[in-house]
């Protein structure tokens, strides 16, 4: 119980540094181009702690699931508004949200500090603000997976093959998913009954050697009832073992050993032998030269980029799991219940692939969380929608689009570009965002993704 607490207080810490750098992001070129900034704050809701430091409250709030900095004039006033006021109301739902948020914005601004609005940068200064949240956190993950890559490697699969996992009871191929315990009157399956455990390394299968995963289930399926002599090395010890194969509804595999399923995704099945084993191949850890570092980061991107843009099909997934009996996608999204309890386990032991002579260590599975979920947060930042900071990018670049090509056109100056007019739209994806924390967080209760036994 120690360890898990403490896998889970390592991420809930990770989690908070990170969203304290990405703040940290906005918040030095904020400054740096003069902008007055009136808090910096890591969390939400209450404040816990605080500290004015000049013109600036640094503070913590008690709910660490975001953060903040406030600058002044983050929206421009409208055209034609007498300086330093606002309408308080209009005729529309929307306009009003807008003169909302305009007076929020305005009404921080103080004798002196009307140089000092956001509003008023450049758009390239503006971008810098915004991006340099996001790109804090590609930063940390490119530092965490560079020391990861260089300092402990890359798996990389060996020849032969190992026990990833055994089944205690025998399960037809098609109930293997949603049947995860075993009933006191389901038969054992031979793998159990011969001693087999995972982490053990195949040697040789009837007498013939075992070089790769698919060699395992090529020999021991044409072998039912039939006394088989299993040569495994654990522990450095070769151990001969004999199991008798039954016949069983067993998944295909492929010529590469993928396992095979059909259009919708369930397992295409044979009757032939079967052992009770999944195999996997031995993998060591190899350090890599920091070149390979850029693939190794795009990859991670191209990976969260794909689960982000299929966010609603993914979420469609998760409400299937939650409230019906299907099972999780592990590539699918999570919320920090997930990734907390993902580091728990890890941290206890309770993963197979996850420690042992030849898991991962575990506290280079607790960086590499980090890692991903700094490449999340940069990822999702950079969707062009408010309140994400790439909504405030998008509005800096149309601002200077616009401008631009009035100038090429011979046309007076747009003047700044209103962004308060896509609230309404910032307030609809905010909701959205909750709803789907929510559900995530739910299904991390109920129905947690599982790392594997």
């Amino acid at each position: 119980m120690v360890r898990y607490l403490l896998g889970v207080l390592f991420v809930v810490l990770g989690v908070g540094l990170s969203i304290g750098l990405h703040e940290i992001g906005h918040l030095v070129p904020a400054k740096r181009f003069g902008v007055k900034v009136t808090q910096y704050m890591v969390g939400f809701g209450p404040t816990l702690w605080s500290r004015r430091r000049g013109e600036t409250e640094y503070g913590i709030k008690a709910i660490p699931l975001g953060g903040y900095i406030r600058m002044i004039g983050m929206f421009p006033p409208r055209p034609g508004d007498k300086p330093g006021t606002l309408r308080v109301s209009s005729t529309g739902r929307f306009s009003q949200l807008a003169d909302e948020a305009r007076q929020l914005s305005l009404e921080e601004i103080r004798p002196g500090d009307e140089r000092r609005v956001f509003y008023r940068l450049s758009v390239p200064k503006k971008v810098v603000v915004m991006m340099g949240g996001p790109l804090m956190n590609l930063l940390i993950a490119v530092v965490l997976l560079s020391g990861i890559v260089t300092l402990y490697g890359v798996a990389t699969p060996g020849k032969g093959a190992k026990v990833a996992s055994v089944s205690e009871c025998v399960v037809p191929a098609k109930q293997a998913a949603a049947k995860t315990t075993c009933a006191p009157t389901d038969p054992k399956t031979p793998a159990y009954m011969a001693g087999l455990r995972p982490g053990d390394l195949l040697l040789s299968v009837a007498g013939q050697p075992v070089t790769r995963t698919t060699d395992v289930g090529r020999l021991v399926r044409p072998r039912v009832g039939e006394r088989t002599t299993i040569v495994v090395r654990r522990d450095g010890v070769d151990k001969t073992l004999v199991a008798t194969p039954i016949r069983n509804t067993v998944q295909q595999v492929g010529p590469n050993g993928t396992p095979l399923v059909d259009q919708d995704g369930q397992p295409v099945v044979v009757t032939a032998g079967f052992l009770g084993i999944s195999s996997a191949a031995p993998v060591s850890y190899q350090r890599q030269p920091l070149s390979v570092v850029p693939s190794v980061v795009g990859q991670g991107l191209e990976q969260t980029a794909g689960v982000i843009l299929h966010i609603p099909q993914k979420m469609t997934g998760v409400v299937k799991a939650a409230f019906g009996s299907g099972a999780r996608d592990p590539n699918g999204p999570v919320s920090v219940v997930g990734v907390g309890r993902m580091a728990g386990e890890a941290s206890a032991g309770k993963v197979a692939w996850i420690g042992g002579p030849d898991g991962i260590n575990p506290f280079v599975f607790l960086l590499s969380l980090i890692a991903s979920l700094n490449l999340a947060l940069f990822v999702f930042n950079l969707i062009p929608l408010l309140p994400l900071d790439g909504g405030h990018v998008a509005g800096a670049l149309w601002e200077g689009l616009k401008r631009n090509g009035a100038r090429i056109l011979g046309r007076r100056d747009p003047g700044h570009v209103d962004v308060a007019k896509a609230l309404p739209v910032a307030y609809a994806v905010s909701s959205v965002l909750i709803v789907m924390s929510v559900l995530l967080i739910y299904a991390d209760i109920v129905k947690p993704i599982s790392l594997g036994g």
